[in-house]
C-alpha cells in the first residue's frame, strides 16, 4: 500500500534532514529511491570505499545532483579512503606535537583533495577535541594535544586547509569530548567539568573554528549535568550554544546508532530529540556497527527508523514542520554552495600545492625517540600488544604490521585478554624469531601511557632480550627499560617512518 500524499510530503521533508550509511560499494535501490525522493546525502565509510568509489559517488549524484557526500577522514588513526592498507597522511596529534601551522594547514588541503577525488565533499573532521584525560579511549591521538591554545589554532588551521579544496569541513565533537573515559560507541559519558573551565578549554577550538568560516559542526553524544540530563546531541541548551556563538552553518549529529543514543532515546527518538533541540542533519550511522548480528538490510532498517519516528512526530505535532524545514533548508544551502564550487575550475595554485605536499616528511619531524636506539637494525620482528580495534579506530590493522615489519615475523598478543601463559610463550616465540633472523625485537603498543598490561609486557621484554625497542602509536608514556620511538597514530606512514628510525633504510 502507497503512503498518502500527505505523507510523501513529510517523508520527503524528513529526507532532507536525513544522513545515513549503507552497505556496499554500489548504490542499493532503496537508497537511490531515497536520495530521488530528497534525501540529504550519504556518509562513507571503509564498506563502500572500492576502484569504484568515483562511480558510486557520480550514481549518487545522478539521483540527488545536490546529495551531500561525506567521510570520516581524519588522516592518522583514522581512515576510510585508505582502510584497507592504513593512511598515509599524518594525524592530529602528530601535527600538534610538529606545531607548524603551514603544515597542519596543508595536511587539510591534501585531506581535502582526496575527498573531492573520490566524489564526496564533506569532510568529517578535523577532531576539535582537547585530550585532557589521558584515559579517553576514544579520542587520544586523534586530537591535536591536551592544550587548548594549541588545538584551537591548529583546528582553524585545518579547517582552512580543507574548505581551501572546495570541500566542507565538520569540526567534532561540541562541546568537547576530550575529558571522557568513555567511549560513547559503548555507552553514555558523563563530563563533570565546571561549566566554566568548559567554556575557556574545551569550546576555545571550536570557537576558533567558527571564526574562520567552518561550515559544519558534529555534536557530541555526552552529558554536561550543570547543563542538564540529555545528551549534547539531543540538548536544546548546549545546541543553543553554538548559535550563540554566531555558528550559522550545518550541525550535523554524531551516528544515531551509537550506544549513547541507541540505547537510551534509541535512533527514531534520538532523531526526533535531536531535531526539536537544534541539530540540521541527522548521521544515522555505519550498519555494519552490529558486527556478526547486523541485518542484510541494517542500512535500510536503520535509515527508516530515523525517517519513520521523524514523520510521526510531524504528525502528532510532537515535532514542528517549521523546525525541520529551517533544518533542511541550511543543509540545501551548504549542498548549493558546495555544488557551485565543485563546478569551478581549479584553483591556479592547488597542483603545484599538491605535487609539492610531502606527508612523509611532516611524520618524519613529529616522531619522537626517547632513550637510545644504538645502531640501525637489519631487521624487524614485531610483538603487536596494541588494543583491540573500536568502531571509530581499527587500531590493531595488520597492514601496518606488515610494514613495520617489512612482511617478516610477527605475532598478535592481547594484553589485556591474555594469560600469563599466553604472554610468556609469546614473548620466547618473539625472541626466537629475532635471534633466528639477526633481527631486532619491536614491541608495538598503543596505550603505554595508561595501559598497565602494555607497561608489564614492555618490563618483562626488556628482561628478556634488552636490545630489543618499543614503537607506540599512541600518546607518550613515561621513559621506561627499553627505547620507544612515539609515532603517534596507527597510521601505515607512521609504520614507514618508524621501521626508518629503527632501521635507517628509506624508502
Amino acid at each position: 500500500m502507497s503512503p498518502s500524499p500527505a505523507t510523501e510530503d513529510l517523508e520527503r521533508l524528513a529526507n532532507g534532514v536525513l544522513w545515513p550509511g549503507f552497505l556496499g560499494t554500489a548504490l542499493p535501490a532503496w537508497l537511490g529511491r531515497e536520495l530521488r525522493a530528497g534525501l540529504a546525502g550519504v556518509v562513507y565509510f571503509a564498506q563502500n570505499v572500492g576502484p569504484e568509489l568515483p562511480a558510486l559517488s557520480a550514481a549518487i549524484r545522478a539521483a540527488n545532483p545536490h546529495a551531500l557526500i561525506g567521510v570520516d577522514e581524519e588522516g592518522g588513526s583514522v581512515t576510510r579512503l585508505e582502510a584497507a592498507s592504513g593512511s598515509t597522511v599524518p594525524g592530529a596529534a602528530q601535527l600538534g606535537a610538529l606545531d607548524d601551522l603551514e603544515a597542519t594547514r596543508a595536511t587539510g588541503a591534501e585531506l581535502g583533495r582526496r575527498i573531492r577525488a573520490a566524489g564526496a565533499d564533506l569532510l568529517l573532521g578535523p577532531v576539535a577535541d582537547v585530550n585532557t584525560d589521558p584515559r579517553n579511549p576514544v579520542i587520544g591521538v586523534r586530537a591535536f594535544g591536551a592544550d587548548a591554545g594549541l588545538v584551537a589554532r591548529h583546528t582553524a588551521a585545518e579547517v582552512e586547509g580543507i574548505q581551501s579544496a572546495g570541500v566542507a569541513a565538520c569540526v567534532k565533537h561540541f562541546p568537547g569530548h576530550g575529558d571522557t573515559h568513555v567511549d560513547s560507541h559503548h555507552g553514555l559519558p558523563r563530563i563533570e567539568l565546571d561549566p566554566a573551565e568548559i567554556q575557556r578549554v574545551h569550546l576555545a577550538p571550536f570557537r576558533a573554528a567558527i571564526a574562520v568560516g567552518v561550515r559544519a559542526v558534529m555534536t557530541a553524544h555526552i552529558v554536561v549535568p550543570a547543563w542538564g540530563d540529555l545528551p549534547a546531541t539531543l540538548n536544546p541548551r548546549v545546541l543553543g550554544m553554538l548559535r550563540t556563538e554566531g555558528f550559522d552553518g550545518v550541525i550535523i549529529t554524531d551516528a544515531l546508532d551509537m550506544a549513547a543514543i541507541r540505547e537510551s532515546a534509541g535512533i527514531g527518538g534520538g532523531a526526533v530529540q535531536a531535531l526539536a533541540a537544534g541539530a540540521d542533519l541527522l548521521c544515522v550511522g555505519n550498519p555494519t556497527n552490529p558486527g556478526p548480528a547486523a541485518a542484510p538490510d541494517q542500512d535500510e532498517r536503520d535509515f527508516r527508523a530515523a525517517r519513520d519516528a521523524i514523520v510521526q512526530a510531524l504528525q502528532d505535532g510532537a515535532l514542528s514542520a517549521e523546525r525541520v524545514a529551517e533544518a533542511a533548508a541550511r543543509v540545501a544551502r551548504l549542498a548549493g554552495i558546495l555544488a557551485a564550487e565543485k563546478d569551478a575550475p581549479p584553483s591556479a595554485a592547488d597542483r603545484p600545492a599538491a605535487d609539492a605536499y610531502d606527508a612523509a616528511a611532516i611524520v618524519r619531524r613529529a616522531v619522537r625517540v626517547q632513550g637510545g636506539l644504538g645502531a640501525p637494525a637489519r631487521g624487524l620482528v614485531v610483538l603487536d600488544a596494541r588494543s583491540r580495534a573500536t568502531l571509530a579506530v581499527d587500531s590493531d590493522g595488520s597492514s601496518l604490521v606488515d610494514v613495520l615489519a617489512g612482511r617478516g615475523w610477527s605475532c598478535r598478543i592481547d594484553t589485556a585478554r591474555a594469560t600469563t601463559a599466553e604472554v610468556t610463550a609469546a614473548i620466547r616465540e618473539a625472541v626466537a624469531a629475532a635471534a633466528r633472523v639477526g633481527a631486532r625485537l619491536v614491541v608495538l603498543v598503543d596505550r603505554l601511557d595508561a595501559d598497565e598490561t602494555q607497561q608489564a609486557l614492555v618490563a618483562r621484554v626488556a628482561a628478556a632480550d634488552p636490545g630489543a625497542a618499543v614503537v607506540n602509536t599512541g600518546l607518550a608514556g613515561r621513559a621506561g627499560p627499553l627505547p620507544v620511538v612515539g609515532v603517534l597514530a596507527s597510521s601505515r606512514i607512521g609504520a614507514e617512518i618508524a621501521r626508518e628510525v629503527l632501521t635507517g633504510a628509506r624508502g
